[in-house]
């Protein structure tokens, strides 16, 4: 037998619904109208700034790619469509594996960081006007919290 929501549940079930479909399309607006990117276009940068360098000379800001879909909760086929895409707007390149011949890795370009570095400031403005600055520091932490609960429980890692 089904567990129905209550009507105070289906409330909560659908301003999350809502407020994350809405909040997902301004941040896209906002990154297209403003740098030319989607809002998948910067978590990809921004994935390749921050990985960590593996040794060896110039290894920093590349990922596997399938460690990158992983990442950005993206299939693989997915993923390699808009790594073409980036790639063609001279965002990222592909680099082979040297120990695995059929493995490549997504690689961060100069351009892609200074687009990453371009972006950054507009982006975390609409994240604070939209979310950190409108919730309260204790709602922005239980919503983080919750957030993580979901992620754990989903077998995922924070985005």
């Amino acid at each position: 037998m089904t567990n129905w929501l209550d009507e105070a549940q289906q409330q909560h079930w659908r301003a999350w619904i809502a407020a994350n479909a809405l909040l997902t399309d301004a941040f896209s607006r906002d990154l297209q109208e403003s740098h030319g990117l989607t809002l998948a276009d910067y978590e990809i940068l921004v994935r390749l700034s921050e990985a960590p360098e593996s040794g060896g000379a110039d290894t920093g800001r590349r990922m596997r790619m399938s460690d990158l879909a992983e990442a950005t909760l993206s299939s693989r086929s997915r993923l390699s469509h808009q790594i073409d895409r980036m790639e063609r707007a001279g965002l990222v390149e592909r680099m082979p594996c040297a120990d695995d011949k059929r493995g490549y890795f997504a690689v961060l370009t100069a351009a892609g960081w200074d687009t990453l570095v371009a972006a950054a400031p507009s982006h975390v403005d609409s994240v604070r006007a939209r979310i950190v600055d409108v919730l309260t520091p204790e709602e922005f932490a239980a919503l983080g919290n919750a957030s993580q609960r979901l992620l754990d429980h989903l077998g995922a890692e924070p985005t």
